[in-house]
């Protein structure tokens, strides 16, 4: 039966505010019920150097193991598409580094980013496709770095440019790399206006790792009710994250496709709502967890 676990970006309220440190973030998904945690990019300062990175990786997973609660991913944003080669391989060192923190986190897997926006050259838009070896390359050269350290890495629906569907499984057999897959986040089709049980559908067989969250979906034109904080979509909607089950994505659905696929490692909340972000994730779960125990 799928797990329970959470990011530390659904406490981004508190961290935002400094009421509420990484390591915090440790006790606090333990006595709430969670079954793992999942690290964003680490941050022990405003500015850290990969050194500073690895060290307090050290000391989370230390944190980690006192309370028993596994690191099962560390997620990191990434720009894959850089219009010269030594940029590239700039990035591409960047994020072995980034490989070395998740081995001393102790994280499963690591998930990076590829491209967040579109990229002009001349004047013009370069297209995904123009994009995509260069993006694969990249993708292909950590991955193969990953793998000597005994860590999968993935890449997730995410970011104006990589968030369809069949883009992603694209991406996937371009990269071709038997420790490469992807993090199917099951909300964040909304984002392109993309049928999240259409995306889920295509992608599952490949998913190594699984985001869930909800949203609200304005349609455009609508008239957002009072209090709404709602951002842009690719498509012109607008959308704003909730509490899982109080939205309008099929988030039961998609864990059944998921069930149906083979699929039964952890499902992590990344909660994105208004509601304080703590009574947020008790909401959450509780309702997350309902959705797959009826599963069964």
């Amino acid at each position: 039966m799928m797990k329970i676990a959470v990011t530390t970006y659904s406490f981004y309220q508190y961290l935002s505010k400094g009421k509420m440190t990484q390591m915090d973030t440790i006790k606090v998904a333990k006595e709430l019920g969670f079954e793992a945690i999942d690290f964003n990019d680490l941050k022990p300062c405003k500015d850290p150097t990969l050194e500073q990175q690895l060290e307090y990786a050290k000391l989370l997973r230390a944190e980690a193991e006192k309370y028993d609660l596994p690191i099962n991913s560390y997620t990191v944003g990434a720009d894959l598409f850089r219009l010269t080669q030594k940029e590239s391989a700039d990035e591409v060192a960047r994020l072995k580094g980034q490989v070395d923190v998740a081995v001393a986190l102790g994280a499963k897997l690591m998930r990076h980013d590829i491209c967040h926006r579109e990229k002009h050259s001349n004047g013009k838009v370069i297209s995904f496709g123009k994009m995509l070896p260069t993006i694969a390359d990249n993708a292909r050269q950590i991955t193969e770095y990953a793998a000597s350290k005994g860590i999968p890495t993935c890449t997730e629906n995410h970011g104006y440019v990589g968030q369809d569907s069949d883009r992603l499984e694209t991406l996937y057999n371009t990269v071709n790399h038997e420790n490469y897959g992807i993090l199917l986040d099951v909300g964040n089709f909304s984002c392109i206006g993309e049928d999240s049980v259409h995306g889920v559908s295509r992608l599952a067989s490949y998913a190594i790792h699984v985001h869930a969250k909800d949203f609200k979906i304005y349609p455009y034109g609508a008239t957002l009710p009072e209090g709404v904080v709602a951002f842009p979509t690719r498509c012109a909607n607008m959308i704003e994250g909730c509490i899982i089950g109080e939205g309008d994505v099929p988030v039961k659905q998609c864990l059944a496709i998921l069930k149906r696929a083979g699929y039964d490692g952890y499902v992590t909340i990344e909660y994105e709502g208004r509601e304080d972000c703590i009574e947020g994730l008790k909401a959450s779960y509780k309702n997350l967890k309902a959705m797959i125990e009826e599963l069964g």
